[in-house]
């Protein structure tokens, strides 16, 4: 069994994002993994990172409990709608305070690889849009998936990182809706 760490990242939990991140808990929780779950917008933070990495900034009792979190979990499954070809802001605000040197990584010396502190890990993107597949991957260059995959989490060490695209939601039935939160609960069942 796996220790599963969910991050919404929809500002609005009564959103299919949210109802994504429900259905996979429920697989997750009934197939005996231990979860946890972060709703970023009720995390009480201020997003901007004022000094860069010049200064540290004292974080919030939220970010100190999502990097315990963070630290504690197997696999990361981060949800999230694409929003102008990207993320929600509060999605890159909580990456920018808790994803911090000396927590996910340390620079080097005389290296362009960083010392990785999040090794052993893995993780799931679920992004969640109306564009078909092909304008979010050839015309966007999956820009959110990318940043976060290669930018953010193979970075600090996570690997493997696999992707989950559910592309034009706008045009889906109920019926089709539902089908995709049933996919999504049964990869919550197997901790993927």
């Amino acid at each position: 069994m796996k220790k599963i760490l969910v991050i919404l990242a929809h500002p609005d939990e009564d959103s299919f994002s949210g109802s994504v991140a429900e259905r996979y808990l429920a697989g997750a929780k009934f197939a005996g993994h231990e979860v946890e779950l972060i709703k970023l917008g009720e995390l009480k933070f201020d997003p901007i990172l004022y000094k860069g990495y010049k200064e540290i900034q004292e974080l919030e009792p939220d970010l100190k409990l999502a990097q315990k979190k963070i630290k504690w979990a197997d696999h990361l499954v981060w949800i999230f709608p694409n929003w102008w070809g990207s993320f929600p802001a509060i999605l890159k605000g909580f990456i920018d305070r808790v994803m911090l040197p000396g927590f996910a990584f340390k620079y080097k010396k005389n290296s362009l690889l960083p010392e990785q502190f999040l090794k052993n890990k893995s993780a799931r993107i679920i992004v969640v849009m109306d564009s078909p597949i092909f304008i979010y991957n050839f015309y966007l260059c999956s820009a959110g998936v990318k940043i976060i995959k290669k930018g953010v989490l193979k970075f600090c060490g996570i690997s493997p990182v696999k992707t989950t695209k559910i592309t034009r939601l706008f045009k889906k039935t109920n019926k089709q809706k539902e089908k995709i939160l049933q996919k999504i609960e049964k990869m919550g069942k197997r901790g993927k």
